[in-house]
């Protein structure tokens, strides 16, 4: 799995989605693990899907359940796959499971949407998606 920093990822897709308008391939499938709520209460990036990795009221995650969803919506494994959630630690174990069923591109956010905890305990003032000002849409 590469490890992409939120900046890095974002012109990644940006590339990747250049690439596709012109020669008619597929670009990446961004895909927020994060529970439904969250990704349209807190905020989310334009263009990703939400496919959680764990939803209310289980709390738990069902790896193999992940991975159909994704490849439903991927269309095929070969099809990179590029995974966000609050903090970056989601999506370590949701790639993880992604690339023990197949999957052969898996990248992930580092620090996520909001990014690591301040002192203060508040997150999106340390780093993150957010925290980079990169393009988001909130609910």
């Amino acid at each position: 799995m590469r490890h992409l920093t939120p900046t890095q990822a974002w012109t990644w897709l940006e590339e990747a989605r250049t690439r596709s308008a012109q020669d008619g391939s597929e670009g990446p499938l961004f895909v927020d693990v994060r529970m439904e709520i969250e990704s349209l209460y807190v905020g989310r990036p334009p263009g990703v899907e939400n496919i959680p990795w764990y939803e209310y009221p289980d709390l738990t995650p069902d790896p193999v359940r992940f991975a159909t969803a994704v490849e439903q919506e991927a269309g095929a494994k070969d099809r990179p796959v590029l995974l966000i959630c609050r903090s970056g630690k989601r999506t370590l174990d949701a790639g993880a499971a992604l690339e023990a069923a197949g999957f052969a591109d898996v990248a992930h956010v580092v620090h996520g949407f909001e990014g690591d905890l301040n002192e203060a305990f508040r997150r999106s003032s340390v780093n993150g998606w957010r925290f980079d000002q990169l393009p988001w849409e909130q609910m």
